[in-house]
């Protein structure tokens, strides 16, 4: 009993120092599953990465959209434009269309002319009497060909002459001429307004267009001066496209008094050369017709 006793304190000893030895190994299970629980965590920044991913994509799609709402093409810039500045581009556009349908129409109307000209000064140099020149000149093939009117009109009047008894030839030959030649002169008159008809359009659309497409510059670029002063900024990228419209007034402005300039010049020399062909042939029809009241014919 008393080697029993003895030996208690000592197991106990033992005892104690195994617990020691073991509380580590313990500890370190009881620590283990903690790395499964930050590996289960760890996935979790990835997904909230993946979710954020998105939206840089986002603003490429506002960066289009914006690109789209103000396309620097010229139509786009047209229909982007402010109602003041897009009703000068109308005005200007419509003018231009019309200065092109004018040249083409005018082409062909002295084309026309001269053709029907040659033909019927052909046909009046080979008249042998005041009658004749008349028949001609009242042709249908003639009618509305200023020479031909005029030739008409001073034949006319001889045969009025005529017919109200009056003396044509001999001392009378001289007021015979000179009421021939205010026949002539009507028929002149009415020519000139017919050729020039369209002119006036032409210079006024040559003068005016280039100021009007200013003034429709002026407009848009105040416009995009008053929309920095709102928004506070002083990006390009903003008040660019506000500015490219507006230019774009000028540029129509342009494009519409160029031509006009250049068709009006081409017209005045057109109206000058056959104002003084039609001079030369009023000077042969007086010729023709004094040598005919000279004749008694």
């Amino acid at each position: 009993m008393l080697d029993i006793k003895r030996k208690t304190p000592l197991i106990a000893l033992v005892g104690a120092v195994a617990l020691m030895v073991s509380a580590p190994a313990f500890a370190q299970d009881a620590a283990a599953p903690a790395p499964a629980t930050s590996e289960a965590t760890a996935p979790a920044a990835p997904a909230a990465d993946a979710a954020a991913a998105p939206a840089p994509e986002a603003a490429p799609a506002e960066e289009g959209g914006e690109k789209k709402a103000h396309s620097l093409t010229p139509v786009g810039m047209f229909l982007a434009a402010g109602a003041v500045v897009k009703v000068v581009m109308i005005g200007l556009i419509l003018a231009s269309v019309f200065s092109w349908v004018l040249l083409l129409t005018k082409i062909f109307e002295f084309a026309g002319l001269n053709k029907q000209s040659d033909k019927f000064l052909e046909a009046f140099r080979g008249a042998r009497s005041i009658a004749d020149i008349a028949r001609i000149s009242s042709s249908e093939e003639f009618e509305g060909n200023p020479m031909a009117d005029m030739a008409a009109a001073a034949s006319q009047e001889v045969e009025l002459s005529r017919q109200a008894g009056l003396q044509v030839a001999g001392e009378h030959r001289d007021s015979t001429l000179a009421r021939a030649t205010y026949a002539i002169n009507a028929v002149q008159a009415s020519l000139a307004k017919r050729l020039s008809g369209g002119m006036v359009f032409l210079a006024s659309v040559g003068s005016a267009g280039p100021f009007i497409g200013l003034f429709g510059t002026v407009y848009g670029i105040m416009t995009s001066f008053i929309g920095i002063a709102n928004t506070n900024t002083t990006n390009l990228a903003v008040v660019a496209p506000g500015i490219a419209e507006a230019l774009l007034a000028t540029g129509i402005g342009l494009f519409a008094a160029i031509p006009a300039v250049i068709f009006y010049n081409y017209f005045q020399t057109r109206i000058s050369g056959y104002g003084t062909r039609s001079e030369g042939f009023v000077a042969e029809l007086m010729n023709a017709i004094s040598r005919q009241l000279d004749k008694g014919a």
